[in-house]
């Protein structure tokens, strides 16, 4: 296969996905993962997407944001092994504040902890959580229809009323300068809210995520722990993360 066809090949499947992995492009061209790091750094170059780890996505403003269902069908497996991974760590009888998202939704097939509590601003969240049996508040407000997160005013004073044991949120940047990070301001003042309602904060993150920045911040890189999948290629970054956080990790 040429090198402009393989091109085509790969700029097609990221106007169907957004974001894609190395395997995929492996396999839909046939060619190497040598080659396909090779056509990734030429299109980068040229300005038409953007390389993450173990794969590409295409190029986005800091304050683009992903839909849900975008968010859903991109790093499905690594965001299951996450959430697991995630689950583990809370106890009977914690009660737990879930971000909106998809990586915190995947927590929820995995708590084997009794007598929790769950709060929630995540649409998302609510009926896997029932289903259960969990005992589930909802925080009030705007539901912003892109990622089905309750945000604004009415949320971040509901969420003022609770304290947690451990709080669960969901990044669109992890970078050790500028901390966690978000598209969307509102977004980012609530996941804030419930980091500093909590006794311990974990983050979640995919390895996209990974040395990327949104457009606004709601965390230092100190003030959680990073739960992530750890690949050869995000090695050294976490390791040189590990200075400033804590990290758990899981592998493939």
């Amino acid at each position: 296969m040429l090198t402009y066809e393989r091109h085509d090949i790969i700029l097609e499947l990221l106007r169907q996905k957004r974001t894609v992995k190395l395997t995929d492009l492996t396999e839909a061209t046939g060619a190497s993962e040598s080659t396909i790091r090779r056509d990734l750094i030429e299109l980068e170059d040229a300005q038409k997407l953007k390389r993450i780890h173990g794969g590409a996505s295409l190029p986005s403003r800091k304050s683009d944001e992903p839909t849900m269902l975008d968010k859903k069908t991109v790093f499905a497996e690594e965001k299951q092994r996450i959430g697991k991974l995630a689950a583990s760590f809370i106890e009977d009888g914690d009660s737990i504040y879930l971000d909106a998202g998809t990586s915190t939704e995947a927590m929820l097939p995995f708590i084997e902890a009794k007598d929790i509590v769950i709060v929630t601003n995540g649409l998302n969240i609510v009926e896997p959580a029932l289903q259960r049996g969990f005992r589930t508040y909802v925080l009030g407000g705007y539901v912003k229809s892109g990622t089905l997160a309750f945000i604004g005013r009415t949320a971040a004073e509901s969420l003022k009323q609770y304290r947690f044991d451990k709080a669960f949120l969901g990044t669109n940047g992890v970078d050790p300068e500028f901390g966690f990070s978000t598209p969307d301001p509102e977004e980012a003042a609530i996941k804030q809210l419930a980091i500093q309602a909590a006794q311990q904060a974990f983050v979640l993150a995919d390895a996209s995520k990974l040395q990327q920045t949104s457009f606004s911040r709601f965390a230092s890189i100190h003030d959680a722990a990073l739960i992530t999948e750890i690949k050869s290629e995000t090695e050294l970054f976490l390791e040189q993360l590990s200075e400033h956080t804590t990290i758990e990790g899981v592998k493939p």
